[in-house]
């Protein structure tokens, strides 16, 4: 047999059979652009998946590699087998992306974010997202006319042409399995159902901006909840309108709507935007304290206070401060 003949089958061998963990973990690596087969390689051996860097390399040319490479996400299996490697990186399979979706956005916005970065169009992730299919798998009331607040804010890996339905069910069950057991036994202290529990955590996520403040502003409106009050949170009249409002006025606090906490007492309906894991905490475990209202500084942070008199001399300190500032001056609640 000629030399090179030997030398291609001894690589072949070696090719095909290292690694034994195809369902294994895997690591992401970033194949850049106009990256040779060195360049890939040594990238490929940084993270574990290739331990031979000249024998792939060897193994790579003699695959034709370096002609078809292709850049892109992915995320390979430690010790894969190099001529699995050679497939992947030759056709583009398994070719990822990755996709972060901040806490506190609305499902409209999370569709708008999915259609300008992942292609998926907006109609159909909207769509995805009222599929009672989508609710079932969740326990979710239903009623609800959608997955909002189910749809786990993080940073995800994902196919390179992913769909509406499938990105969602991935979101899903994200947040199912962020959801501790503990969780759900403490529903039963706070007296409240997991989809309501997840209405208010949507209701901290949207107010707060200063995160110690969290089981603080939980605690104002459990408070609330407790004595029969309103909750007049803004967040919900803004949820009302279906748009951002730079800041909300007197007049639409009187918007038509069974989210709007200014005219209906209790929670809203269901979660108004989606909340991440601190703000799912801080629902579950509020702050011990019996604060029944709260105003915003321009830092973000809040005065909390318990008596409403209280409340009214926190309220004038804070325009004292925007006025400085010449900026918008904010209601508490």
């Amino acid at each position: 047999m000629h030399c090179r003949a030997l030398v291609f089958a001894a690589l072949a061998v070696a090719g095909a059979g290292c690694g034994r963990r195809p369902n294994g973990p895997r690591v992401p690596v970033l194949i850049p652009p106009g990256a040779t087969l060195e360049s890939a390689t040594d990238s490929l051996v940084a993270h574990g998946i290739v331990r031979n860097a000249g024998g792939f390399r060897l193994y790579a040319h003699l695959r034709r590699l370096p002609g078809s490479l292709k850049s892109g996400s992915y995320m390979l299996p430690l010790d894969a087998r190099w001529s699995d490697l050679v497939a992947t990186l030759s056709r583009g399979r398994g070719v990822e992306v990755r996709w972060t979706v901040p806490e506190g956005l609305m499902l409209w916005e999370i569709a708008d974010l999915a259609e300008s970065e992942l292609g998926v169009p907006r109609d159909s992730f909207i769509a995805a997202a009222r599929d009672p299919a989508a609710r079932r798998d969740l326990g979710v009331p239903a009623d609800a006319p959608s997955v909002e607040g189910y749809l786990f804010p993080t940073t995800y890996v994902l196919p390179a042409h992913v769909g509406a339905r499938e990105l969602v069910r991935v979101m899903t069950r994200e947040f199912a399995a962020q959801w501790q057991p503990e969780w759900t036994a403490r529903l039963d202290s706070i007296h409240l159902s997991r989809h309501q529990l997840v209405t208010l955590a949507s209701i901290v996520e949207a107010e707060v901006r200063y995160d110690p403040d969290r089981p603080f502003v939980s605690a104002v409106y459990q408070n609330r909840l407790a004595r029969g009050m309103k909750l007049e949170a803004d967040p919900t009249v803004i949820y009302a309108y279906g748009r951002r409002l730079k800041r909300v006025w007197e007049k639409n606090l009187a918007v038509a709507s069974p989210y709007n906490t200014y005219l209906h007492t209790g929670l809203p309906p269901g979660p108004i935007s989606e909340p991440g894991r601190a703000s799912l905490m801080a629902a579950l475990y509020p702050a011990q304290l019996p604060y029944l209202y709260f105003v915003a500084q321009p830092d973000g942070k809040h005065i909390f206070s318990t008596t409403f008199h209280d409340h009214e001399v926190a309220v004038e300190t804070v325009k004292r401060m925007r006025a400085e500032e010449h900026g918008p001056q904010t209601r508490g609640r």
